[in-house]
């Protein structure tokens, strides 16, 4: 505080009051499923469909993936996580480059696992990009005069040669620029390499020719250009050192806000072998062919041996070691780390791999012989690597992985899972109906939404015979949640729209059958006489009638977690008239601020909710327990219909708990 000295009036201005809560995103979805590349069992953050493609790859006919998270941004997503799953015999591709004498290597290795990565070839040439040559009278055996130090720098990897000599590979320790000198010998021992030795190979009394030693990495993918990588060096010190420049990704925690990462990544990765490589040994260079594509190999999907496990995961306790957890953290189990997903769906449980036929080769030109003869054709590319399918998982597999999507919302209560219909009850037309009404109930969730018939869209990998594709619709339905959210709100039922990126639906219903589904929970996709393919329905699977609404069940979600977020910062304050004033003006202010927004219904703002948080709903005996409880009633979606939320502190840490459902005669509080 200001110490005053002279005697007046002084103004200050404090904030009594208590940081706001602002609305949280709701639109953010988490897709586990199978992809021909990017990282195992990690949650990558994604922000549009070519950065999926960058990542992840193209379509394919062993998943459903990139078809629901292209349909996603089609449909208004604007962000999402992605978890790639592959089975345990997943590998990736790799080549070995090594040292003239074998003491030292590079391991050259795809970005993630697959067969993908055998189709990519890279080329390594050694480049000399600056050049100078020794002054021998100016010169010791721990530094060189010479003509210029351009190009040159700590840790610079050189060559050394002088005529009747063999070369010599060194580093350069120190460079001082005013005297035009490269040390051999740092005097200082905290900036000393390793490499550090005194020059006493050559004469002396004549010059010797010093030049740098570089690397250019260039990585195709079947004979495409993906990447060129210059000035690479083999020695750790510097700071172009190859496996630094095309270092594995690195992920940002999953606790962190809204991470970006490069649109593209890099396809290759390079390692160095340590156990191989002495310090010394390092100063050798690499012996690969010159002008010559070396390939990757041994890369594998892991696809072959895919079970439900590799979608669920294991039960973490916090007692495993890092690695006990590694190998449990799979699939779902990478999601729950990430607070902002709202959104969660599996569709490659589903998966009905096929095989895309080969394309058919262009029929031989046949040159003119009035023409001169054409020049000869280039080298055909290599041909793209196959890789394996998964398998068709049985029914129980499919309950497994659904079930556990839902537990995990049941858990967390911050998201809402999207189920799909097995491939068996969306295509038959005849079984359909008691089939889907059979699988349906099997959940009894306010977390979870069920969605009917799968949808056909058009097949980027089209044949002759089949050019459109059915697939799951959770893609679709979470892009659509994403829309209705950016346009109106969260409070507003996802339905009644159409969707984009579609041509039918595997099962057309309709109204007499509409009527026997929509009851029983399962929102029909229906294809309409122009109107389109819409979504006409918005219920829960819940059997209880209060969380029936899809969009009643994620307002709550939303104002929960607003409210959990916003108010940490009353976590011990005192127990007292001002905090609850605090805490009181401050969800008021909230609630408020959805009312105006049409979030919540009521002709004014008391029929709309109403926050308690006095001393009637806290006694002494409790506040002295450290218990502060704060009552909010909202009103979703029917007027005079309150749900009502009781927020705690015990032993300084907050707890929302849901009640049943209050109705109330008009105007009354």
């Amino acid at each position: 505080m200001f110490a005053y000295q002279t005697p007046g009036v002084y103004y200050e201005r404090i904030d009594a009051g208590a940081p706001g809560i602002a609305a949280l995103r709701t639109d953010v979805t988490g897709f586990v499923g199978i992809a021909l590349r990017g990282p195992l069992h990690t949650a990558v953050p994604v922000q549009s469909w070519r950065q999926f493609q960058s990542y992840f790859g193209d379509f394919s006919g062993a998943a459903y993936l990139a078809y629901a998270v292209r349909a996603f941004f089609e449909n208004g997503g604007r962000r999402c996580w992605v978890v790639r799953v592959a089975s345990a015999a997943a590998a990736t591709a790799q080549t070995l480059l090594r040292s003239a004498s074998n003491q030292a290597a590079w391991s050259v290795m795809a970005m993630s696992p697959g067969v993908w990565g055998n189709g990519l070839d890279i080329l390594l040439r050694e480049t000399h990009r600056a050049q100078t040559m020794t002054e021998p009278r100016r010169s010791t055996p721990e530094f060189s005069t010479v003509a210029a130090v351009t190009g040159f720098s700590r840790a610079t990897h050189v060559r050394l040669s002088q005529d009747g000599s063999m070369p010599l590979w060194k580093v350069v320790s120190a460079v001082d620029a005013v005297n035009k000198r490269l040390f051999w010998v740092d005097d200082r021992p905290e900036t000393r390499l390793p490499y550090d030795a005194p020059l006493t190979q050559f004469d002396p009394d004549r010059p010797i020719l010093i030049e740098t030693v570089e690397y250019t990495l260039i990585v195709r993918e079947q004979g495409r250009l993906l990447g060129v990588y210059e000035r690479l060096s083999l020695l750790p010190e510097h700071p172009r050192y190859g496996p630094s420049v095309l270092a594995p990704l690195r992920l940002p925690p999953p606790g962190t806000p809204s991470p970006t990462l490069p649109a593209t990544p890099e396809p290759v990765v390079i390692q160095e072998l340590r156990e191989l490589a002495a310090p010394l040994a390092l100063l050798e260079p690499l012996a690969v062919p010159t002008g010559f594509p070396i390939p990757l190999i041994g890369g594998i999907d892991g696809l072959l041996g895919l079970r439900a496990d590799d979608f669920v995961g294991e039960p973490i306790s916090p007692l495993d070691s890092d690695e006990s957890q590694a190998h449990k953290r799979l699939g779902l189990r990478v999601l729950e780390q990430v607070d902002e997903i709202a959104i969660v769906a599996a569709p490659d449980i589903h998966i009905q791999p096929i095989v895309i036929p080969p394309k058919a080769p262009l029929p031989p030109c046949i040159p003119d012989p009035c023409l001169p003869p054409p020049p000869p054709a280039p080298a055909a590319p290599r041909e793209a690597p196959v890789g394996e399918l998964p398998p068709v998982f049985s029914e129980a597999d499919i309950y497994r992985v659904q079930s556990a999507l839902v537990q995990q919302c049941e858990q967390r209560r911050d998201r809402i899972a999207l189920l799909d219909p097995p491939f068996a009850a969306a295509r038959d037309d005849a079984l359909g109906l008691s089939a889907v009404r059979a699988w349906r109930s099997r959940f009894d969730s306010q977390y979870a939404a069920f969605y009917y018939p799968w949808i056909k869209v058009v097949n980027p990998l089209r044949s002759p015979t089949a050019l459109t594709r059915p697939v799951p619709p959770s893609g679709h339905v979470a892009g659509f949640y994403a829309q209705s959210d950016f346009q109106v709100g969260v409070h507003k039922a996802p339905a009644n729209g159409p969707l984009v990126w579609t041509e039918d639906v595997t099962i057309v219903i309709d109204d007499a059958a509409h009527g026997l589904l929509n009851p029983a929970g399962i929102n029909v996709i229906r294809s309409l006489p122009g109107r389109g393919i819409r979504i006409f329905g918005a219920r829960t699977v819940s059997s209880d009638t209060d969380w029936r609404f899809v969009n009643v069940r994620r307002l709550l979600m939303m104002i929960e977690k607003a409210i959990a977020v916003a108010i940490q910062w009353a976590v011990f304050e005192p127990n007292n008239t001002l905090t609850r004033a605090k805490l009181n003006l401050t969800l008021t202010s909230f609630l408020l601020a959805l009312w105006q927004t049409g979030a919540l219904t009521g002709a004014t703002a008391n029929e709309a909710f109403f926050v308690k948080c006095d001393e009637a709903n806290n006694p002494p005996d409790e506040r002295n327990n450290g218990r502060l409880l704060a009552e909010v009633g909202v009103a979703p979606s029917q007027p005079f219909e309150f749900i009502v939320l009781r927020i705690g502190r015990t032993n300084n840490e907050f707890e929302i708990s849901e009640a049943n459902s209050l109705v109330l005669p008009s105007g009354a509080r």
